[in-house]
């Protein structure tokens, strides 16, 4: 199958304990086009300024990523300033300029009107409709949230996951969603609004996958080196979308799988700033690990 992604192309500059970075590519839906590439082919649909490194637009096209649905508009590109402490799955946010992303207004070309899977990032709940209105029937529709959409536009959120076949968010934006303390009792509260399955992200704790037709848990691959975590959120859905378009499947068993896979490309995400270790890894690498997920998980 073919997948379209609409979200941000960013650049940011990030401080963890273990080192600082300025200036380097984040941005959801190239974390989340890194990862679903290793399984199937990815288009962007973005906005990134006159400044954005033209590296950056090459290495993505090196990956077989298309971007052609990504615009060059006049002014600076989308950035994000954060600060971790050791408790990596807390982000201290310290500058955010939008730029030419806040007026983004995504725009679907012609030719990928048919893609299969649409996944929309975290952006505006108003516009994530108005491009799910822009494609023709997809197999697949998937989203990722935000706190700051889960309060300024909850309305249009809720209205527009009746349209949603799997919704990502964290722990945090759950509990804040459904206002529901226990994650298990927030995930039916958010089934209830609409979506055909949920799945909460815990960061280094693994992953909730909540349905009509059932629930399960998938821990974190477990790391003993983790540097940077932005942007494991959205490899993780890279991973997970991407093994389901590589499969055409999306029954009960091929979700499993695709949790564990997401888990897996994360894991990567983290070891390294920005997508640098997703960029050193192969097919092999990947299932080497799901080969010791396997083992650390059966009993």
């Amino acid at each position: 199958m073919s997948i379209l992604v609409v979200g941000s192309v960013a650049l940011d500059s990030i401080e963890t304990p273990f080192g600082k970075r300025k200036e380097i590519l984040g941005g959801s839906a190239t974390f989340f086009s890194i990862s679903a590439a290793f399984f199937d082919k990815v288009d962007i649909i973005a906005t990134v300024g006159e400044d954005f490194p033209k590296e950056y637009l090459r290495l993505l096209k090196k990956r077989g990523i298309g971007t052609g649905g990504i615009a060059v508009n006049k002014g600076k590109t989308f950035r994000w300033e954060g600060r971790y402490e050791y408790d990596m799955n807390v982000a201290h946010t310290l500058a955010t300029r939008l730029n030419v992303f806040q007026d983004f207004a995504p725009e679907v070309p012609h030719n990928l009107r048919d893609s299969s899977i649409l996944f929309l990032a975290n952006i505006d709940p108003d516009l994530q409709d108005s491009v799910l209105k822009q494609v023709n029937k997809p197999k697949l529709i998937a989203c990722d949230s935000m706190n700051h959409w889960i309060t300024s536009k909850k309305r249009s959120l809720e209205k527009f996951l009746h349209k949603v076949d799997i919704f990502l968010l964290n722990d945090a934006e759950a509990r804040q969603f459904s206002g529901e303390s226990n994650l298990m009792k927030a995930a039916k509260a958010i089934i209830s609004k609409g979506p055909k399955s949920v799945v909460i992200k815990k960061g280094e704790h693994g992953v909730i996958y909540y349905s009509g037709n059932g629930h399960f848990v998938v821990p974190a691959y477990p790391l003993e080196n983790v540097y940077d975590p932005t942007g494991a959120g959205d490899t993780f859905a890279g991973g997970v979308i991407g093994y389901l378009s590589r499969t055409g499947k999306i029954d009960d068993a091929t979700i499993r799988k695709s949790m564990v896979y997401g888990s897996i490309m994360a894991s990567f995400a983290v070891e390294d700033f920005s997508v640098n270790r997703l960029l050193g890894i192969k097919l092999s690498d990947i299932n080497k690990r799901y080969s010791d997920f396997k083992r650390l998980t059966r009993f």
